[in-house]
């Protein structure tokens, strides 16, 4: 079972850059998108479905163009449940997840805190929350893919500069503590545990031509719960995907 995430910054903009046919391409069972930018029906089902993708569940942002999280998939899941069924962080929707048998996959798309103090202190609380979240769901769902824009950086390899950005939003010590905390849990980095190199990133500013420069940070993962690790196949980044300021990242496991 292959899963696809992709924060697509608007999925209408990156619809119109070649997504659909991308996906067509992927051979992925599974799409997790993040930012989406959009509510359903405001994007044509049909395109998706001819690529392979006809179920197709969303969670959009209660603010127009913002935020949102969706899940497609060439199978239809068992369950689909729309947020965390808690107002108070349902209100931008960033998170939704899709039963398929005991495997459950979230596309989550946790906050930014780069605009400034208030929002990265809710940004921490955030974190805390879902972090209580996920504890509290794998009594239940122990069998977890977790997908999506994690707004972190976990280690200095992760970006391509870690002294430069030490006092940056997603690469602050208390943000990179909760990342290590949250695989300390019962998580698996599946990128990382089977590539070891620098130098992959998957998102990267536009300003000063960064992308053509490599000079990107490493902040999508596809995390999976320790009782399918050893489920694990393949795991990539896909750089050379433009429809967004991130690329796809995507994990493969044995179903």
């Amino acid at each position: 079972m292959k899963i696809v995430s992709y924060n697509v910054n608007g999925i209408r903009s990156a619809q119109s850059k070649g997504l659909v046919d991308f996906m067509q391409s992927s051979n992925a069972d599974v799409f997790c998108f993040q930012e989406t930018k959009a509510i359903q029906n405001q994007v044509e089902p049909y395109l998706y479905e001819v690529a392979g993708y006809k179920h197709q569940h969303w969670f959009s942002a209660e603010k127009k163009g913002y935020s949102g999280v969706a899940i497609y998939s060439k199978q239809k899941p068992d369950h689909v449940e729309y947020g965390f069924g808690v107002p108070e962080f349902d209100t931008e929707g960033r998170m939704i997840r899709a039963d398929f048998g005991d495997l459950s996959i979230i596309s989550v798309y946790m906050p930014s805190g780069s605009s400034g103090d208030t929002r990265q202190a809710y940004k921490m609380v955030w974190l805390a929350f879902f972090q209580n979240y996920i504890n509290e769901l794998k009594k239940t769902r122990p069998n977890l893919i977790i997908c999506g824009d994690y707004n972190i950086c976990h280690r200095a390899i992760d970006i391509h500069d870690p002294k430069g950005n030490k006092d940056s939003s997603g690469f602050l010590p208390e943000e990179r503590d909760w990342m290590q905390a949250f695989i300390d849990s019962g998580f698996i980095d599946s990128f990382r545990t089977l590539h070891a190199e620098p130098h992959n990133y998957s998102w990267w500013s536009y300003r000063a031509n960064a992308r053509n420069n490599n000079k990107g940070w490493r902040i999508d993962y596809c995390m999976l719960s320790e009782p399918i690790g050893n489920n694990l196949l393949e795991a990539g980044i896909l750089p050379n995907e433009i429809h967004s300021d991130h690329c796809p990242v995507w994990v493969k496991i044995k179903r």
